[in-house]
């Protein structure tokens, strides 16, 4: 915006230091105005790639969740079949006797079929109690205030550093049981057509596998919803300041109007007053703006 002051108008204009700030006015103004247009487009960028960013989180947190939900299906869908084998034919205990001549990984999975167990999901650092709490917050459908409260207590490098803990644990996990996930697959071609207790015990390992996945995967689709309110908050807060930029820009352009007028006016005292008062007003406002909101 460039604001231009007629010659007429400046000879009218008292050659003292008060002739001098009313004829500085309008351009002081315009400067003002256009600065605060800039903060308000600034603003509004930030936004926008905040929520864009939200999006991300969320597309992760979806893939996620929908690991979680498969696993935990696949680990029903396990448990579900012995109880069908056990309902139909007799199981008994699986006895590790009946394995001779195993060695190495099948041997290692051979224990883990007898003891009913599956390789114990390694062992994370303790989750910061502010996140435990937002996470919390958020499962038990408590209100966005709240929430936003919880979550102004976790920082970006928190929810980074607990996000690749959490992935650690699945890939821990994932090499932890992958050898013996092989030997089990061996060890039913050789044995699971004619022994039903191996079947079932065979099950049993895959449904607690599945099912410590799918808790590994829920702690990851956590965070990343809390990464995704986090950036929804974020957008929120530009997007105010954005428009509270925009209002101080309007109150600046009305200084720039009523310093005009002043100098084309005989009353130009009262004018000029009001036309400084806007203008410290907006200036005031932006100050506020940009470091509180």
């Amino acid at each position: 915006m460039k604001v231009e002051i007629p010659n007429q108008l400046k000879d009218d204009l008292p050659q003292t230091f008060f002739g001098k700030i009313l004829a500085a006015t309008p351009v002081v103004m315009a400067v003002v105005a256009t600065m605060l247009a800039g903060l308000a487009s600034s603003e509004m960028t930030r936004a926008q790639y905040a929520r864009a960013l939200a999006a991300q989180h969320q597309s992760k947190a979806g893939d996620q969740w929908s690991f979680f939900q498969a696993k935990r299906l696949r680990s029903s869908l396990q448990r579900n079949t012995i109880d069908l084998l056990q309902a139909t034919t007799e199981c008994q205990p699986l006895d590790a006797a009946t394995f001779k001549g195993v060695a190495g990984s099948e041997q290692e999975a051979v224990d883990y079929l007898v003891k009913g167990e599956v390789p114990a999901a390694p062992a994370g650092p303790l989750l910061d109690s502010k996140i435990k709490a937002a996470i919390e917050a958020v499962e038990m459908l408590q209100p966005e205030t709240e929430v936003t409260s919880l979550l102004a207590n976790v920082t970006d490098k928190m929810l980074a550093d607990a996000l690749l803990a959490a992935r650690d644990r699945v890939q821990a996990f994932e090499v932890a049981t992958h050898p013996i996930n092989q030997a089990v697959n061996a060890l039913d071609k050789k044995f699971g057509r004619k022994n039903t207790s191996f079947v079932a015990a065979r099950l049993a390992y895959t449904a607690q596998r599945y099912e410590i996945e799918a808790r590994l995967n829920q702690a990851i689709a956590n965070l990343y919803e809390l990464q995704v309110r986090k950036s929804n908050i974020l957008a929120g807060r530009h997007h105010a300041r954005s428009q509270r930029f925009f209002f101080g820009m309007l109150a600046a352009q009305a200084g720039v109007i009523i310093a005009t007028f002043a100098m084309a006016a005989r009353k130009r005292n009262l004018l000029w007053a009001l036309a400084a008062i806007a203008g410290l007003l907006a200036v005031a406002f932006a100050v506020y703006v940009y470091l509180y909101v």
